[in-house]
């Protein structure tokens, strides 16, 4: 593939933040079989073929660290030729291989160039005569009319400069550049297998006043404008999470960008009649838009978009709040997934990989996840250096491997294959990753001292700042957790286990050794739930610690007062013991700082800061979705094999819940369940074995 094509670019490639028009003319000389077209477009691409798109994915080429590996797209696009002239167009943007902006070090990316284009159309006629189409010196260029785009900026679009019918047959490109050959992102090319990202829904505003307009939940894309006015008109988009005292407000967001565009698109008018516009290279995360300079008749919708997940689990209840914490769950999930795990959609739209592993477990639970997890996965590979260490967000610059990192981040590399494979049952990250996963692990062994670790971030965001646990022991929790899980990602792969287990009982004796004596830490709500979490204790230990953390946690009037890392832990350390009623109460409390204060606030996603101080879409505390399908549906799943277990609330009359083919409703006493093989239920203190098909049990019998 590609052997007579080269990367090409715009000869005027001087405007560092804009795009470029590219076509070429090509002719058909009989009816085609099959006309398949390669292409990868950096940083973004927009490709048609007689002015029609090739594709309704968005945002390609997906983001990597491109001077080690970049994807190319195929695409069929046999019903776009016609016998004769044919022209293929693409429009190139900046995306993460021009930033420009110098925040975390992406302006000096060690691949950081100009956009340019790699692409290959293979023709294959009736009589199977195969003719290819390259990305050579017949291709033309000039400057695009998006004059600046920039992913956590915005896009500046000037119609003015759009040549229509640029990317039909019979166009004059008799003033266009030709193209030149140009240098290649430096990575190993492969073919894009990962599921795309795509306008997913369309959203419609309500307009309060000044121009706002409010479209009801948090979201991830951008508007589309509809409207006339004169040439030269300047139309400004500004994107927000927050309404306030009658206007948006945007320092949160903006906190950190240094250019021109802060969350804003821009578009001028032509003043060429009716003009329809929405970006192509860039996305924002925002419930509410104000527009300035708009013309009379602006019509406005919001485009929802992100990684085109396919949803395998769904979760509902008789509480209303536990069903608006799902869906905010859900929405934080998936407005915060385009081609990798972000933090948020709007200020950063980086792949921090604490954030991912927090919420691993649940998105696996609602979405299928396999796919674009190997992606991302490959990305830690590409960023690993010798020493095993890794960077806190990936991909990168260069910039995380010395702060933002640490034992709780580093663990996704670990920590979402194995999450993958407990759930699905699939080795394939497991297998792929565990080479990595034992550099990884001879790089703790190298920060550690008698076993003990503590280098990087802590509980992160926790409520109660003025109580946080120690970061030794939650860094050596998941040094223990990590070898443990090695061990068991070896016996799974059937390879030699016996180390990972030896070193993992050595890290135990040291955490007790060093951690268990100290009051502090056993009256320390996170430190309780991870001590039960991760398995540090012996085994007639874990009933009296869940029960000093029930007790913790009631005398704290139900709150969670730790960050990610308690917040990771204190789902499971309690409902495992019996003490699911205690996190009902916990997730359900209307007082600051809980769930239910988020919603009743009115978010619509998950926040950065239990006091909604910072970023309103984030995901990485969404355990709590895990919670719903492992505890109050039951769902729990080991190495692929299914088990049954809800754990009985009383103030729950109804759960329905299901996960790919199994079903399970739970009407007062009766467990309504659709099997699609034998499983094992556990129905208050009866267990049962079960076959295919629907059952129904009631009460301590089955019927």
């Amino acid at each position: 593939m590609f052997e007579f094509s080269k990367w090409i670019a715009c000869a005027d490639y001087r405007n560092q933040n804009g795009s470029y028009l590219l076509r070429r003319n090509f002719f058909v000389n009989k009816s085609v079989k099959s006309v398949v077209m390669r292409v990868c477009g950096l940083g973004l691409g927009v490709y048609t073929v007689n002015g029609n798109k090739v594709t309704d994915d968005v945002l390609v080429t997906p983001f990597t660290k491109y001077d080690s590996r970049v994807y190319f797209n195929t695409y069929d696009i046999t019903h776009l030729i016609s016998i004769g002239g044919n022209v293929v167009g693409v429009h190139l943007g900046n995306g993460f291989y021009n930033d420009n902006n110098p925040i975390w070090e992406f302006s000096t990316a060690t691949w950081k160039d100009h956009p340019k284009l790699l692409m290959e159309i293979e023709i294959t006629d009736c009589d199977n005569n195969t003719v290819l189409i390259s990305s050579d010196k017949e291709w033309k260029a000039i400057p695009g009319p998006s004059v600046y785009n920039h992913m956590r900026e915005g896009e500046c679009f000037d119609n003015r400069l759009y040549q229509k019918g640029w990317d039909i047959p019979d166009f004059d490109d008799s003033s266009w550049q030709s193209v030149f050959y140009c240098k290649a992102p430096g990575g190993i090319l492969e073919e894009n297998i990962f599921t795309p990202i795509k306008r997913i829904n369309i959203l419609h505003g309500k307009e309060l006043e000044n121009q706002i307009y409010d479209f009801g939940e948090n979201t991830s894309g951008y508007v589309h404008i509809k409207g006339t006015a004169p040439e030269g008109t300047e139309l400004i988009i500004e994107y927000s999470e927050r309404y306030v005292d009658g206007d948006i407000d945007t320092k949160i967001i903006n906190c950190l960008n240094k250019n021109e565009l802060k969350h804003e698109d821009k578009y001028i008018f032509s003043g060429d009649g009716i003009e329809e516009w929405e970006p192509s290279f860039v996305y924002h995360g925002f419930r509410y838009v104000k527009l300035h300079n708009a013309p009379k008749d602006i019509q406005i919708y919001a485009v929802t978009v992100h990684t085109d997940l396919n949803t395998i689990g769904e979760f509902e209840t008789s509480d209303p709040m536990l069903n608006k914490i799902h869906a905010a769950s859900r929405r934080s999930t998936l407005t915060n997934y385009h081609g990798i795990p972000t933090d948020c959609p709007h200020r950063e739209q980086n792949g921090w990989t604490g954030d991912a592993c927090w919420s691993a477990e649940q998105s696996l639970m609602n979405f299928n996840m396999s796919n674009v997890y190997k992606k991302w996965m490959l990305d830690f590979k590409d960023v690993q250096r010798p020493s095993g260490q890794i960077p806190s967000i990936i991909p990168t610059s260069g910039w995380g491997y010395n702060w933002g990192s640490g034992p709780a981040w580093d663990s996704a590399m670990i920590l979402i294959p194995w999450y993958t494979y407990n759930i699905t049952g699939d080795k394939s990250l497991i297998s792929l990753m565990w080479t990595n996963i034992k550099k990884y692990l001879r790089f703790m062994d190298s920060m550690a001292d008698d076993n003990i670790l503590g280098f990087g971030l802590w509980d992160w965001c926790a409520a109660d700042e003025s109580n946080v646990c120690s970061r030794e022991a939650t860094d050596t929790a998941y040094y223990y957790c990590d070898y443990f899980t090695a061990a068991k990602i070896a016996d799974a792969l059937m390879v030699e286990s016996k180390p990972f287990y030896k070193k993992a009982d050595a890290i135990k004796k040291s955490f007790r050794s060093r951690f268990l004596s100290d009051d502090k830490n056993l009256n320390n709500q996170t430190f309780l739930s991870v001590c039960i979490y991760f398995g540090l204790l012996e085994e007639n230990e874990y009933q009296p610690m869940a029960d000093k953390l029930a007790k913790l946690t009631a005398d704290c009037r139900y709150h969670i007062l730790g960050g990610t890392i308690g917040t990771k832990c204190f789902f499971s350390a309690l409902s495992e013991h019996g003490y699911a009623d205690i996190v009902y109460k916990t997730v359900t409390n209307p007082d600051y700082p809980s769930y239910a204060y988020w919603i009743n606030s009115g978010m619509t996603t998950f926040c950065e800061n239990w006091d909604m101080s910072s970023s309103l879409n984030h995901h990485m505390f969404s355990e709590v979705d895990y919670w719903f399908y492992k505890y109050v549906a039951g769902f729990k799943l080991n190495e692929g094999k299914l088990k049954i277990k809800p754990c009985k609330i009383e103030e729950l009359t109804t759960v329905k819940a299901s996960y790919k083919d199994v079903f399970v409703e739970i009407e007062g006493d009766i467990l309504n369940i659709t099997l699609s093989e034998p499983t094992e239920i556990v129905w208050g203190s009866k267990k049962y074995i079960l076959d295919k098909g629907k059952h129904s049990i009631s009460g301590e019998e089955k019927i």
